[in-house]
């Protein structure tokens, strides 16, 4: 079975590796952290578990110590600050990018074949970071945003269909962001139905719009960044690689000339395997979404170009 390294032992990565643990996506998760004890301390809490939740995958942890990671086939990086009651995602970029980059680096010493899923944010833009960095094929670097998005919107959906979300399939695309994500409700259906056809314009706007800021009303009930939704997302992507699911998951990908895009990172749809990106699946979108992504676009590029005035890229 596979070997995954998260980095970072906050809520969000250790989330994560409970998640890939409880459902045995890989035989050991590596937990890494730079605060001394704390990996090792959720790892060991999290292996007191395994009697009782009946899984046998081996969680081990490492203070800094890149040389346990030795061997992964994914590494999920979720390091740097969270997002603090009104901050941006782009005012964490100076702090992240750093962090970021040093993770990456650290790791290709010993997994120069991982695959890598990017959790931090700003989500876009560290993708594209860790892309132009670090040298490494476009397909093994997945930004993990669009497919917690996603979620979310299924999620909100459900509460205005009265359903379980279980039962709603929809997907958000564009930028990871609070007005760069585009909810594609057209193409949302419950049960094979177009929820256009149940909900009324009003309803779907407002679903629409909740889920665009979904992340910042989390932030700000919770005095955080959320946790439980970003690990189990980031566990999702690396589930469908290390089992070669060729699922449909939006991620943050490299373009090249798809939805009319070129040498930036952003949510579309790809299918996931064992290669990582195997295949982008390019939707025919309306010139009303078409528009909405290229404004999207045009705004994380203004993000990426904070990296390249720190020379980062």
């Amino acid at each position: 079975m596979a070997k995954i390294t998260v980095v970072g032992a906050g809520n969000v990565g250790a989330t994560c590796a409970n998640v890939i643990a409880m459902r045995e996506i890989a035989s050991e998760v590596v937990l890494v952290d730079i605060k001394e004890g704390v990996s090792e301390g959720k790892a060991m809490d999290m292996m007191q578990t395994s009697n009782m939740l009946g899984f046998d995958t081996t969680v081990v942890g490492s203070t800094n110590d890149y040389s346990k990671t030795a061997g992964s086939d994914v590494v999920i990086i979720t390091s740097g600050l969270p997002r603090k009651p009104g901050m941006t995602r782009e005012e964490l970029i100076g702090v992240n990018a750093g962090i970021v980059k040093g993770v990456v680096d650290s790791i290709l010493k010993y997994s120069p074949e991982a695959i890598f899923v990017i959790i931090s944010n700003p989500m876009d833009t560290m993708t594209y970071l860790a892309l132009k960095s670090s040298g490494v094929s476009k397909n093994r670097i997945i930004g993990m945003g669009g497919l917690l998005d996603s979620n979310r919107f299924r999620y909100y959906l459900s509460q205005a269909l009265g359903c379980t979300p279980t039962d709603v399939q929809g997907l958000v695309i564009g930028g990871h962001g609070d007005t760069t994500m585009i909810p594609l409700t057209r193409l949302a259906t419950y049960m094979g139905v177009p929820v256009s056809e149940l909900l009324d314009a009003e309803t779907l706007q407002k679903v629409a719009a909740d889920t665009m800021v979904g992340g910042a009303t989390l932030t700000k009930l919770l005095g955080t960044s959320a946790w439980y939704a970003p690990g189990a997302a980031g566990a999702m992507v690396a589930e469908a690689i290390v089992r070669d699911e060729k699922k449909v998951i939006t991620c943050s990908v490299s373009l090249d000339g798809e939805y009319g895009q070129k040498d930036i990172c952003i949510g579309v749809p790809v299918v996931l395997g064992k290669n990582g990106i195997e295949k982008i699946l390019e939707y025919k979108l309306t010139a009303e979404e078409q528009e909405l992504f290229a404004k999207s676009a045009v705004a994380v590029r203004k993000m990426n170009d904070v990296l390249a005035e720190m020379k980062l890229v």
